[in-house]
């Protein structure tokens, strides 16, 4: 009798004692919960709870380390979400009391604020394109198109190089030669020489914009790996295989920011190729036929065109949809694919 009355004991005893640990109720807590979903242009109520009894001085709200507001007791803090970069936000409540502080932090998700906008397309001009290129970057300038055409020689993709085209006939003008072991990837031109990525091996390329002589390396660990990239006349924008685009310096190639790529439902990931376009970023979706126009501030999706019906009946060892290029001049759009015998200029409109 004894020892059943001592197990009856123990087992109330950890029962009391996991209770306790689970909810215990002379600690301060922060709400939202972690892990809770908004959408951008919510406004979120930030609140510390605080145990019966207890008197606090004060408490600072901060998001990402950055202040937002402040209260003297327990009622919420309204956090406006709408210019907010979306993605995953650290929210830190920092309690005062009697002189010292405690921190209590929680986080959520901020995602696009509505489905993206649906486009179609019209094709307006259909030009060749060369059939050995695994196209990885396209850029048009002055009447040129600039191609990166990724690949390594030992592999089915043959070896990168970098080029210059001929819009109208698709012949290629000059071509570069990258090592047989360097798999190329995206390209922008940024004045008058044109950068390239490497898919993984942490290299990037300068070059003179009219000669494609090989100016400079830079090392590139921006990033899980090297894919897109294009150039808004201020910073350069890098894609790394994620949802995430990152800001280079124009320059020096150094990381100076991001932003998270986000429809209303999640991350957008394997953002590829890239083009600028009238304050927005164009990207291509790597494996699918998408093309997305994302607002390079906040990361949403705000338009998304299905590129499928553009090109069905595809030349023999076409690949997918990749390659975007924007004539600045004229406002025309082209896209291609890799190692497409075709490219096409192209016009979206609201469906």
């Amino acid at each position: 009798m004894n020892k059943r009355i001592a197990l009856f004991a123990i087992v109330a005893l950890l029962a009391y004692g996991c209770k306790d640990n689970n909810k215990p109720a002379d600690e301060f807590t922060i709400s939202p919960d972690a892990g809770s979903n908004y959408k951008s242009g919510d406004a979120i109520a930030l609140k510390v709870n605080i145990p019966s009894g207890a008197k606090i001085d004060s408490v600072v709200y901060l998001v990402d380390s950055a202040r937002v507001g402040a209260s003297k007791d327990s009622s919420a803090v309204n956090l406006k979400t709408d210019s907010l970069s979306l993605g995953a936000r650290v929210i830190t409540a920092r309690v005062y009391q009697a002189g010292k502080s405690q921190e209590l932090t929680t986080n959520i998700n901020l995602l696009a604020a509505k489905a993206p906008e649906e486009l179609g397309f019209k094709v307006e001009k259909v030009f060749p394109h060369d059939t050995s290129s695994y196209t990885e970057g396209l850029e048009y300038h002055d009447g040129i198109l600039y191609e990166s055409d990724g690949g390594r020689l030992t592999e089915e993709t043959g070896q990168s190089s970098m080029r210059k085209v001929d819009l109208t006939t698709g012949r290629v003008i000059k071509m570069v030669p990258v090592d047989p072991k360097i798999f190329a990837e995206g390209i922008t031109v940024v004045g008058n020489k044109v950068v390239q990525l490497t898919w993984t091996e942490k290299i990037g390329y300068v070059y003179d914009k009219t000669t494609l002589k090989l100016l400079d390396t830079f090392t590139n660990n921006v990033g899980v790996e090297g894919w897109g990239m294009t150039f808004d006349g201020t910073k350069i924008y890098m894609d790394d295989s994620t949802n995430r685009i990152w800001f280079l310096n124009k320059d020096t190639y150094q990381q100076t920011g991001y932003v998270d790529v986000y429809d209303n439902k999640g991350p957008v990931n394997k953002l590829n190729e890239l083009e600028y376009i009238n304050g927005k970023i164009y990207a291509n979706v790597y494996g699918t036929d998408d093309i997305l126009v994302i607002d390079p501030k906040t990361g949403a999706v705000l338009q998304k065109a299905d590129m499928t019906d553009l090109y069905l009946t595809r030349n023999a060892g076409a690949d997918v949809l990749n390659g975007i290029a924007y004539d600045k001049a004229t406002g025309r759009i082209f896209v291609t694919g890799k190692k497409w015998d075709k490219l096409f200029q192209v016009k979206f409109f609201k469906k």
